[in-house]
């Protein structure tokens, strides 16, 4: 969007700051995933637990469970390390009063950036499905409004995720950067949400497995690919990403939404939760996306009027600072995967 930019009279330093506001994030992007706590009642009162903690940037968080005083754990758990998480098996015993009605809770979600997932599947075939967050770490089980699947929290949990995201948001950025006119960048942004779309639905719903670890390395590629167009964009004026930049939006789309794919299957989402969850992870994805975008545009708006005159070196500054994050990105991917 570089051309787009000096039309409009928008200054390189703008786009400078633009880049440096973005959110200082860890090299292996979207690794914010919510803990899970899963209650499967095997009979009358006693229900088999499952505990996962992200574990992808270190230590797992102090973050535990708490049920009703009345549960009481019959046998030792079992604790697994698997690849970025630690998961803990076993049972609870909560006799004839049960959950119903009773607070469960995560001791310690309060001084993290976490959110957890709690779903309680009862014998009767009902289920309740809540995502705790700092600000909310408990709620009670019981009532029509627990038994349905928590929308509002996918919605915000999709949310969370792309803005967490600088990998994804600096592919966006890049789009804006080549995108001249509002209604190409309209065109190209729908089809990269049309293309990430269809294959997060595709990998949910299980139709398409793809490993995780070369989407991710791959995902940083497309952003270096970006980065190349940009610098040399006076002498590529005429490639593919500038005469038709949908065509590119939606090809790294489809990869991109392998990407998005990655937080909902490590989860764990049962599957007749599936429909209304990753309809509403994917609303949150694109609300996200969509305030990025508007924030993008409005600060680089409000700064038009500033008379900057950027040095040669500063016109560059934007595509190298966009290449040089995605490069290490993508070698680090690369020696999680080879090493």
């Amino acid at each position: 969007m570089t051309r787009g930019l000096r039309r409009a009279g928008q200054p390189v330093a703008a786009s400078i700051g633009l880049l440096l506001a973005l959110p200082a994030a860890p090299a292996q992007a979207h690794t914010s995933l919510p803990a899970y706590l899963g209650l499967n009642e095997l009979a009358p009162g006693t229900f088999a637990v499952i505990w996962r903690v992200p574990a992808a940037e270190g230590p797992p968080p102090a973050i535990f469970p708490v049920l009703p005083a009345h549960c009481t754990v019959p046998d030792i758990p079992t604790e697994v390390e698997l690849p970025g998480s630690v998961v803990t098996n076993g049972v609870v015993a909560c006799g004839e009063t049960g959950l119903a009605g009773q607070a469960i809770a995560i001791d310690g979600l309060r001084v993290t950036i976490m959110d957890a997932l709690v779903r309680i599947a009862f014998a009767d075939g009902t289920s309740v499905t809540r995502i705790l967050r700092p600000q909310e770490p408990s709620f009670v089980v019981g009532g029509e409004s627990n038994r349905r699947v928590d929308g509002w929290g996918y919605f915000r949990l999709g949310v969370d995720h792309i803005l967490s995201g600088i990998d994804h948001l600096l592919f966006v950025f890049g789009v804006l950067w080549i995108v001249a006119g509002f209604r190409r960048l309209l065109k190209a942004v729908t089809a990269f949400t049309v293309a990430h779309s269809i294959t997060l639905g595709l990998a949910t719903l299980g139709f398409v497995r793809v490993p995780p670890a070369p989407v991710e390395a791959l995902v940083a590629l497309s952003i270096v690919f970006l980065a190349v167009e940009i610098a040399h964009h006076d002498r590529r004026a005429e490639s593919l990403t500038y005469r038709r930049p949908w065509v590119v939006a939606f090809a790294f789309g489809l990869l991109h939404g392998f990407g998005f794919a990655g937080t909902l299957s490590q989860i764990g989402i049962p599957s007749g939760d599936i429909p209304l969850a990753l309809l509403s992870f994917n609303l949150g994805v694109e609300a996200g996306q969509l305030a990025f975008i508007a924030a993008a545009l409005a600060l680089l708006g409000s700064l038009r009027t500033l008379e900057i005159r950027p040095r040669p070196w500063m016109r560059a500054a934007p595509a190298y600072t966009i290449g040089s994050l995605a490069s290490f990105w993508f070698l680090q991917r690369c020696a999680l995967i080879f090493g």
